[in-house]
């Protein structure tokens, strides 16, 4: 089983963390392919960004040469998914469905710690989207931007551990859901400070995309994600197929 897994950013070093922490998941005989986009920004942190991440990932994924099984989008919060789902045939899945859906199996509520507080509403609105919010118990940002989890991995620990811990003790969340594709190597840092689960997106990403692919189950084409219909696409980078 071959899974690609596409950061929405242009910083190489992110998609190779991404990649391990993928592979780490994995199970023997899955092959995880990191994708970095080949335009946009070096990180994700606004609509702006977000949007040009969706394009840019979508003509990645077009480009690539190969057969593969399934996508992972690998930006929490971010736009696309959805375009990806019309354009291919087998699964898409985003980490930040990924991640709030497997919160869900593990506790009542779940909370997201996530980077920049401009970054909350835009994963507001996607779990809203996503029929995931209800059991959501809050958003909280650790103040952080998205580079910064690898040039200070100290500062960044101990900012998450912290509003990890405030989402548990004052919004009674029971699981913590890590909101950025670059926090996984926090984790087990995060679990020993608050003693709850805590689930990042990439490694359930994959558990869902395996589960999926061994189940023989992909997107439905019949209404929602069908298919784009056929009609010029002017400066397109790659056309839809």
């Amino acid at each position: 089983m071959r899974i690609l897994v596409a950061n929405v950013n242009t910083t190489e070093a992110m998609t190779d963390a991404i990649a391990e922490a993928a592979r780490a998941a994995a199970s023997p005989g899955t092959e995880i392919v990191g994708l970095t986009p080949d335009f946009g920004a070096d990180s994700c942190e606004g609509n702006f960004e977000s949007y040009l991440a969706a394009i840019a990932v979508m003509d990645k994924v077009l480009r690539y040469e190969g057969p593969y099984d399934a996508v992972i989008q690998a930006g929490y919060g971010e736009h696309g998914r959805e375009g990806l789902q019309e354009l291919l045939t087998v699964p898409v899945v985003d980490i930040t469905d990924a991640a709030a859906s497997t919160a869900m199996f593990l506790g009542r509520s779940y909370s997201v710690v996530t980077t920049l507080d401009r970054t909350v509403p835009l994963i507001e609105d996607r779990l809203i989207l996503g029929g995931l919010h209800d059991r959501c118990a809050s958003v909280r940002s650790s103040g952080l931007g998205v580079l910064e989890l690898e040039s200070d991995p100290e500062r960044a620990i101990e900012a998450i551990a912290a509003e990890a811990q405030k989402a548990v003790e004052i919004d009674r969340a029971e699981v913590i859901v890590l909101g950025c594709g670059g926090m996984a190597e926090l984790k087990d840092r995060v679990v020993e400070r608050c003693g709850v689960p805590v689930v990042d997106g990439v490694q359930a990403a994959v558990a869902v995309a395996e589960s999926l692919v061994r189940l023989g189950l992909s997107t439905s084409k019949i209404r929602t994600y069908a298919a784009p219909r056929p009609k010029r696409i002017t400066g397109f980078p790659v056309p839809a197929r």
